[in-house]
């Protein structure tokens, strides 16, 4: 589904990934695991295709296609998704507006009929109701004065509505507290299926528990350093990442 080769990536000159070679094949769940500044957000804006970011070497091909070469709207109808870390405000659109917009645009794209709004409230309403999503949250400003748990569980209601095959976490942990995250990775793992495969990014086995990744990797100083299955993490829980930080990790 997803293959990324030799992705160097820079920042105002200052280069940040340093030779990425991944695979992800559908169905899969890959955990990617490393200290900060490690550059692990930096692939998941590439991968959504943000601005600011020059590629200088490389390839990323999804479902055989240049990734690449597609605009950020080209990728969500292509099946991409990105759950941002620290969710953006958007005062004075209401988040339902924005769900349907979205979902409909998308399906446009894709070529299926768009919802009516009793559809797609019907629908919104079954969604939200899995991830404690209140009516109340969807009348207010997207994301305006929501706490962190509310914003993830928005993130992966919108998710849970476009169906992407490919599911980008980026720390999808950060600012939750123990209730909320169970909440949202119950609707991370309702949303696991042969066909459709995660990128979850994280510091913390926690959110390993909830969310058992197939593979996981240990990037550091722009590169993965090591990869191994689901027990790599709880050794890095126990170690930390002094092992792959240094020069010899160079």
């Amino acid at each position: 589904m997803l293959e990324i080769k030799n992705l160097h990536v820079a920042v105002d000159g200052n280069e940040i990934l340093k030779g990425i070679d991944l695979t992800v094949k559908p169905g899969e769940v890959h955990a990617i695991m490393g200290p900060n500044g490690s550059g692990k957000s930096t692939l998941s804006y590439v991968l959504a295709g943000k601005d600011d970011y020059d590629i200088t070497e490389g390839e990323v091909l999804f479902n055989g296609e240049n990734l690449l070469e597609m605009e950020p709207n080209e990728r969500a109808v292509a099946g991409m998704f990105l759950a941002f870390q620290y969710p953006i405000e958007i005062p004075g659109v209401a988040t339902m507006t924005f769900l349907k917009t979205a979902l409909n645009a998308v399906r446009k794209e894709r070529g299926k009929d768009e919802l009516s709004t009793p559809e797609f409230m019907k629908l919104v309403k079954e969604k939200a109701a899995k991830l404690n999503v209140s009516q109340e949250m969807l009348r207010r400003p997207l994301n305006v004065g929501f706490s962190g748990g509310e914003k993830k569980r928005a993130e992966i209601l919108q998710m849970a509505l476009l169906e992407p095959s490919l599911c980008v976490l980026d720390e999808t942990d950060s600012g939750l507290d123990i209730d909320a995250l169970r909440v949202v990775s119950d609707g991370v793992n309702a949303l696991r299926a042969p066909e459709r495969s995660m990128i979850v990014i994280t510091h913390y086995q926690r959110l390993l528990d909830h969310i058992v990744p197939d593979i996981v990797h240990v990037m550091a100083r722009g590169r993965i350093q090591r990869t191994g299955g689901k027990e790599l993490a709880k050794e890095l829980e126990a170690k930390g990442y002094a092992d792959y930080v240094g020069e010899a990790a160079a």
